[in-house]
C-alpha cells in the first residue's frame, strides 16, 4: 500500500478524486509543518513542496518516487537532490494560461487605450484627454518570449484582436497562432520587431538577466515591455536605462528581481511603469486546474505509464 502526502488544502470531494485514481493508496492532507515527519518519511508521492521534503523524505532509503509541485515554477527546488534519487518531478504548468493571458491583455490595453493615465487623472478630479489619438492593438506586432501553455493562449487571443504574433521558444517549434517562431538564438532579432514584448520565460541559468543592456538595445524604439515570467530574467538597471532613454516607452511588470519591491525602488516613481504585486497567476480556479493535472498524472503513474503532463527535465530545469 502506497502513501500520498498532500500539502495543499483540498475539499473532501477533491481528496476523493485522488483516492479514486489510486486504489489501495492512503492520503494524508495537511500543512507541511503540521504533518508528522513519519508521514513524510513513508510517502511515495508528495503533492506540493516544502523544505521539509528535503529534510525528511529525500533520505536514502525512503520510498519517495514522485513529487508533483503545486506551482508552475520549479526554480527554487533542490534539483541535484531530486535527480540523485531519480525522483519524478512534475509541475502545475498550464494552470495559469487563462489568468495570465487576461492580465497580459489588461496591461497592454491599460497603456494603449490610456486607461492607467485616465485613472491617475481621475484621482485628481482632472478632465484631461490624451494629447494625440490613441493607438490600437490591431495591426501591431507582439513578440512572445517563452511560448508554452501561457504563450500559446496569449497568441490565440492576440491573433483574435488582429495582431501579428512572433514567438521565441527554446525548441523553435511552431505552434498555432504564431506567425513566425524563433529559437533562443534568434531572440534579439525577434525583439527588434515587437511593438509589444511579452516575457513568459522560466528562470534558468540560461534566462537569468537575459534582458540585459544588449537585449534592450535591440528593442524597437518606443516599444512596450510586459514581464509576467520571472523577475531575475531582467537586469533591472538595464530596464531603467531603457525606460529613461525611451527605447522602452512603457513597462508593465508583475515580477521583480527583489520581492516585495522595496518602497524606495526607482521603478515606483516611473510614470511609464505599471506595477502589479506578482498576482498575474492568481485565479479562483487554481485548485481545480492544478488537481486536474495531478489526477491525470496519477492515473498514468498507477498504470505504470510515463507521466503525461509537465514532467520536469532536470537538465533544462523546467
Amino acid at each position: 500500500m502506497g502513501k500520498i502526502v498532500c500539502f495543499p488544502s483540498l475539499s473532501t470531494k477533491q481528496q476523493q478524486r485522488i483516492l479514486d485514481a489510486a486504489p489501495g493508496y492512503t492520503l494524508t492532507v495537511g500543512k507541511a509543518k503540521e504533518i508528522d515527519t513519519s508521514e513524510l518519511k513513508e510517502a511515495e508521492i508528495i503533492l506540493g513542496w516544502s523544505p521539509l521534503v528535503t529534510e525528511h523524505a529525500l533520505k536514502e532509503n525512503n520510498p519517495l518516487k514522485w513529487v508533483q509541485v503545486w506551482s508552475a515554477g520549479v526554480d527554487n527546488l533542490p534539483f541535484s537532490d531530486l535527480e540523485q534519487k531519480s525522483i519524478l518531478l512534475t509541475s502545475a504548468n498550464g494552470v495559469h494560461a487563462i489568468p495570465i493571458t487576461e492580465i497580459i491583455l489588461g496591461m497592454m490595453l491599460s497603456h494603449s487605450r490610456w486607461l492607467r493615465q485616465a485613472m491617475l487623472h481621475q484621482q485628481q478630479a482632472e478632465w484631461k484627454s490624451p494629447s494625440k489619438p490613441l493607438p490600437e492593438l490591431h495591426g501591431k506586432t507582439a513578440v512572445i518570449v517563452g511560448v508554452g501553455e501561457i504563450g500559446s493562449e496569449t497568441a490565440r487571443i492576440l491573433k483574435a484582436l488582429g495582431m501579428n504574433v512572433i514567438g521565441v521558444r527554446r525548441s523553435g517549434k511552431d505552434v498555432p497562432n504564431v506567425d513566425q517562431m524563433y529559437n533562443m538564438s534568434g531572440l534579439h532579432e525577434a525583439l527588434g520587431q515587437g511593438d509589444y514584448v511579452i516575457n513568459i520565460l522560466p528562470l534558468t541559468d540560461e534566462t537569468y538577466h537575459i534582458y540585459n543592456q544588449s537585449a534592450f538595445e535591440h528593442f524597437k524604439s518606443g516599444s512596450c515591455f510586459v514581464n509576467v515570467g520571472r523577475g531575475p530574467s531582467v537586469n533591472t538597471e538595464a530596464l531603467l536605462g531603457a525606460l529613461d532613454s525611451g527605447q522602452v516607452a512603457f513597462a508593465a511588470l508583475d515580477v521583480f528581481e527583489e520581492e516585495p519591491l522595496p518602497a524606495d525602488h526607482p521603478l515606483w516613481g516611473k510614470d511609464n511603469v505599471l506595477i502589479t504585486p506578482h498576482i498575474a497567476g492568481s485565479t479562483e480556479q487554481y485548485t481545480e486546474r492544478a488537481l486536474d493535472i495531478f489526477v491525470q498524472n496519477l492515473e498514468a503513474y498507477i498504470a505504470g505509464k510515463t507521466l503525461p503532463l509537465n514532467l520536469v527535465n532536470y537538465s533544462h530545469k523546467y
